[in-house]
């Protein structure tokens, strides 16, 4: 069983940096796609970045230029480096894996002003 655990989150000023990390369990094979979405009160999940196993990113609008996706594929693990945070990024935070769509349970990040 597919099982994807998200650390990392919590609260930051606004400018302030978070790093989030997802481990997977359950995945014998690298991952071709990971990546983050992430979903605000009242709102859909919406892409946050994700990255595919040759490096290539891509970004959501709102965060490019301040957030960074990476990965370790020997553990299909992937990270979140969030900086010059913003209010509008407070949302919980998830997870995903391409390979069978697997979601992690979500870490909530909360920036205030």
């Amino acid at each position: 069983q597919v099982q994807l655990v998200e650390s990392g989150g919590g609260l930051a000023q606004a400018g302030g940096s978070l790093r989030l990390s997802c481990e997977t369990s359950g995945i014998s094979f690298i991952v071709k796609e990971m990546g983050w979405f992430r979903q605000a009160p009242g709102k859909q999940r919406e892409l946050v970045a994700t990255i595919f196993v040759s490096g290539i990113t891509n970004y959501g609008d709102s965060v490019k230029g301040r957030f960074t996706i990476s990965r370790d594929n020997t553990k299909n693990a992937v990270y979140l480096q969030m900086d010059n945070l913003k209010p509008d990024d407070t949302a919980t935070y998830y997870c995903w894996e391409g390979s069978k769509g697997s979601w992690g349970r979500g870490t909530q990040v909360t920036v205030s002003s």
